[in-house]
């Protein structure tokens, strides 16, 4: 079979690529190793719940519900307010004057610093003014032909010039945020509480936007996955195809072709890989000298940081954790913070339970993400029950310790145990007696799932000494390309830091990018 376009990866990244090249009128097929398409943008359901494996919620920036409107999917959106917690103290994240309340429950247990939290905070309010003009419109990519000129001249051009400013100012902001804040207070724990969602070395800029996103963040009703779902049926009723269950084993960059699992080799003129980067490098056939220099610094990169996933069905009214924490918090229960614990080196460690013991430590005093279905749309849990996602940053080394030791699934009940005792005390206490059922996905889920190397969910770790993507705010259209002919990647291993908008975005990049020499090629 010949194609226009062949897009490897049906996450987010590669379904909004073949969308819009099969709105190009481009004969397109999308391969998916696994039995669905959505990567970490998808749901599940389990005895009567409804989950979402990966991503809780959908920042629009501009870029998704632009997306939507221009490929006319019908999804309908619940806002999904953020709630932060420390210890038996909330706030609610619902509109920009909240972040005085945020630092004041800061100030409330770290009154020593009142001081630095308010210079901290001027650095989050200087950030989500920047956000506020970045994302300050639909992202014009998304937008028909602009003949409007009205529009061109009192909104394009007027933001352009902002947008210029604005980026080059976030782009000097780099520095990884935990050596950032230090310029601000010297009180590690206080750091901890702010930054210790986020993956070790996030860029400052790329953290301290979050207090922007969370305001911005919306749920489609029916769960994550409805966007994947919407994206593959309008991909099959635009005349393209889709391959389940079908692996690229090969790719010969001379013949432009692509050989998969089971034999069949299928040929392009244009490819897009979609998927975790090095996995593309080492699928290529007779690659130059170049090409072999990008291969080694991937392979010698590592994945961005995994999360550990706890999934808890309950004999619980939800309007019990609508008044606690809310449908999606962030939350910490220990003041003193990931960085009173000393780093584990697994190579030195003398038993399993030494390190059972730094896992117990690290789960008491990290930060939870905490997402409640049932409470965006009622329909995601049986009647009067909670379906609860617990989720939190967690290192893909300490997982492969204890499956290469054969404790894997002492490993996860261990960890399952200790989320949940932390959840009774802390969260709602009796809750451990009302639990239906409960499992955990580990980084090692992820890698299996979905193929990302080391589980990783944002791709390249922001502590690699030479990143292997793009990581210039002004030239991610740059980050599509690849020193491979005719073959363009997107995704969240293109661009640093990455996530679903830049996965979308550089999605639609890249097939622009392909409608464009394709065509010239006709012409």
């Amino acid at each position: 079979m010949n194609y226009d376009v062949i897009v490897i990866g049906g996450g987010l990244s590669g379904l909004t690529a073949a969308a819009y090249l099969c709105k190009y009128g481009l004969s397109t097929l999308l391969v998916e190793k696994s039995a669905k398409v959505g990567g970490l943008a998808n749901s599940f359901n389990y005895e009567g719940y409804t989950f979402d494996y990966g991503i809780r919620a959908f920042e629009n920036s501009g870029i998704i519900l632009p997306m939507i409107k221009s490929l006319g999917l019908d999804i309908s959106f619940a806002k999904s307010p953020v709630s932060v917690g420390i210890d038996d103290q909330w706030k609610l994240l619902d509109k920009k004057s909240s972040i005085i309340d945020y630092s004041m429950m800061l100030k409330h247990f770290f009154n020593k610093n009142e001081r630095d939290i308010d210079l901290i905070v001027v650095e989050i309010k200087k950030v989500m003014a920047q956000m506020d003009v970045i994302y300050g419109i639909d992202n014009p990519l998304f937008l028909e032909k602009i003949t409007d000129k009205k529009y061109i001249f009192k909104t394009l051009l007027p933001w352009l010039i902002k947008y210029q400013k604005n980026i080059r100012a976030a782009s000097k902001l780099n520095e990884p945020i935990n050596e950032y804040l230090l310029k601000f207070t010297n009180n590690h724990s206080l750091i901890d509480m702010i930054t210790q969602h986020f993956f070790t070395s996030t860029p400052s800029f790329f953290a301290l936007s979050y207090f922007s996103l969370y305001i911005d963040y919306i749920y489609p009703l029916g769960g994550t996955g409805v966007l994947a779902k919407k994206v593959k049926e309008y991909i099959i009723s635009h005349g393209g195809e889709i391959l389940l269950n079908s692996e690229a084993v090969n790719i010969d960059i001379e013949k432009h072709t692509v050989s998969l699992i089971n034999n069949n080799v299928i040929s392009y003129r244009k490819l897009i890989w979609a998927g975790d980067q090095r996995s593309l490098y080492n699928r290529v056939t007779s690659l130059n000298e170049a090409q072999r220099k990008v291969k080694n610094i991937c392979n010698s990169s590592r994945g961005g940081n995994s999360v550990l996933t706890l999934f808890i069905g309950a004999d619980i009214n939800p309007e019990k954790f609508a008044k606690k924490c809310g449908q999606h918090a962030f939350y910490t229960a220990d003041l003193s913070g990931l960085s009173s614990i000393k780093n584990i080196d697994l190579a030195k460690v003398k038993n399993d339970e030494e390190v059972f013991a730094w896992v117990r430590e690290y789960l008491k005093k990290t930060t939870y993400e905490i997402s409640i279905p049932v409470l965006k749309d009622s329909s995601l849990a049986p009647s009067s029950k909670t379906g609860l996602i617990v989720s939190t940053v967690f290192d893909y080394d300490i997982t492969d310790y204890f499956s290469k030791n054969n404790k894997y699934q002492d490993f996860k009940d261990f960890c399952m145990k200790e989320m949940i005792s932390l959840l009774d005390e802390k969260l709602l206490n009796g809750l451990k007696d009302k639990i239906d059922f409960s499992m955990v996905a580990t980084p090692l889920t992820i890698e299996k799932e979905t193929g990302n190397f080391e589980g990783a969910i944002t791709g390249w770790s922001f502590a690699n000494k030479v990143m292997p993507s793009e990581n210039r705010f002004q030239k991610i259209k740059n980050a599509i390309k690849t020193p491979l002919k005719d073959i363009y990647q997107c995704g969240a291993w293109t661009f640093s830091p990455s996530g679903l908008p830049v996965s979308i975005l550089t999605g639609k990049l890249a097939a622009d990018d392909a409608k464009k020499h394709l065509r010239s090629k006709k012409k």
